[in-house]
């Protein structure tokens, strides 16, 4: 769901071509066919990741939330050449409709597949991730970076996804279970010593955060 406006949207999508043309078809495909498409990545967005790890270049990217592997397939793009990303994905059916994705990569040795609860997966990992993408069940989110943090190297980057939730946590009383998480989040973040973040309005709000 775009909290931005949608002219906005569709402007700033024509005047970027950074996204993988290949991805056109499971993007398209996704929104059209699947009961929750709009938990999608848009297109530009997938853009952004894929722009962020070409900058980074990471050896080790980790995920938390799949979807259907659009986002993953993104970020997968600047992986070097002995790089992994590992992503880990709930609801067992979109996994494999991920996984199915990721079978057809060039990449897809490069690509791994976690399928359950991602507090519990993460610590199995034994990795220091040098880029990490957190778009999962949102009352999680302070856990995960709490999780994540002291897993991130150095220089690696962590990107946080719908910190604006579609616009509720602008509100003068932040209502629901979800908007109100994400608030707790964005201030647990911002009282955080040992890093430093920028807030970005695309789409439905990403956060970057770096180690100080």
């Amino acid at each position: 769901m775009d909290f931005i406006n949608p002219l906005a949207n569709n402007y700033t999508q024509a005047y970027s071509n950074v996204t993988p043309s290949y991805l056109k078809s499971l993007y398209e495909e996704t929104l059209s066919t699947h009961e929750h498409g709009h938990l999608q990545s848009s297109w530009t967005q997938g853009g952004f990741l894929s722009f962020i790890s070409k900058m980074l270049s990471p050896t080790h990217i980790l995920e938390i939330g799949s979807f259907i592997g659009f986002s993953a397939l993104c970020l997968a793009e600047g992986l070097t050449d002995n790089g992994e990303l590992h992503t880990i994905e709930l609801r067992e059916e979109d996994a494999k409709k991920a996984q199915t994705a990721f079978d057809i990569n060039p990449r897809s040795k490069q690509l791994y597949m976690h399928v359950g609860a991602a507090k519990e997966i993460i610590p199995t990992l034994n990795k220091k991730w040098d880029l990490i993408f957190i778009d999962a069940d949102k009352t999680s989110y302070i856990d995960y970076y709490n999780l994540v943090l002291p897993l991130l190297n150095d220089k690696g980057i962590i990107i946080v996804d719908n910190v604006l939730f579609h616009g509720e946590v602008l509100e003068d009383s932040i209502k629901g279970k979800s908007a109100k998480a994400i608030q707790a989040f964005n201030e647990h973040v911002l009282s955080d010593p040992s890093t430093e973040q920028v807030m970005l309005t695309i789409r439905d709000g990403l956060t970057l955060i770096r180690k100080k």
